[in-house]
């Protein structure tokens, strides 16, 4: 395990996570992904293709020169598991992420029958050298047995090759140190959603970066191996491109992130 120092932490490229923007996304997604790329974001992830088929996809996308780092889609099980492994192949997408569901976190049997698919899927996208991440809530910390979290007793069970985006925002909610977090897991954490808000609960209007009450800068620099800092805001008052450029500067200014565009701060005035 790769413990971070200032002489191994890099900024890691920019990306939005299409959560965001999903509503604009399902009805207009080429206009949609335009304005992420405008803002100069380097890519996304996204939770769906709102209909699209991944050449389409792919196709606008290139055309944008934007760049599908991570996918947000059920794990790869069952009888649909080739299919979809087959969709985000086509994609060039290496890192497949989803979620258990809260109700599996009630008790430690629990977790580990969740945990069987997870496991079950990362066999399954190994075969095809794909990988598979693991997205927390924060159901994984608001329960625990013997002193230990959810999250941990989850860890013990998940196979190792399945990598950890571990989202910040839900950590803080749960009341857990969500650098030391990150900084305890080492290099397994690759991806990491960044967000920020009130940090109250699963109803919170969120903040651009900066705005609230969460450790972004120094969860951020506690990530040792990050291959995305994935910015995603379920909610926000006011217009949400807004919040995302906003948060994009952010990342960019204070070198917490890479883009294709540098922050409005620093582009020529019109």
């Amino acid at each position: 395990m790769t413990v971070t120092s200032a002489a191994t932490w890099r900024p890691s490229p920019a990306v939005a996570q299409l959560w965001s923007v999903h509503t604009l996304a399902a009805r207009d997604l080429r206009g949609t992904l335009a304005r992420i790329a405008d803002i100069g974001f380097f890519g996304v992830e996204p939770i769906s293709l709102y209909g699209h088929s991944a050449a389409d996809t792919r196709a606008i996308l290139d055309d944008l020169g934007l760049t599908m780092t991570s996918a947000h889609v059920d794990f790869p099980v069952g009888d649909a598991g080739e299919r979809v492994l087959d969709c985000y192949a086509d994609l060039g997408v290496q890192t497949l992420v989803w979620s258990m569901e809260p109700a599996e976190f009630a008790s430690p049997e629990l977790v580990r029958a969740g945990v069987e698919r997870v496991n079950e899927a990362a066999r399954r996208a190994a075969a095809r050298g794909m990988t598979i991440g693991y997205h927390n809530h924060f159901a994984e910390f608001t329960n625990s047995w013997g002193g230990r979290s959810a999250y941990e007793h989850l860890l013990d069970v998940l196979d190792p090759a399945v990598v950890l985006e571990v989202d910040l925002y839900w950590a803080t909610v749960a009341g857990v140190d969500a650098a030391e977090l990150v900084r305890g897991r080492g290099d397994r954490v690759r991806l990491l959603h960044v967000k920020d808000g009130p940090a109250t609960g699963m109803d919170d209007v969120m903040t651009a970066l900066g705005e609230g009450a969460v450790h972004v800068d120094d969860t951020v620099r506690a990530c040792s191996a990050l291959e995305s800092c994935i910015v995603e805001l379920d909610r926000t008052e006011g217009d949400m491109f807004d919040a995302l450029a906003q948060s994009y500067d952010y990342l960019l200014d204070r070198s917490l992130a890479t883009g294709r565009l540098p922050s409005r701060t620093e582009r020529p005035s019109l």
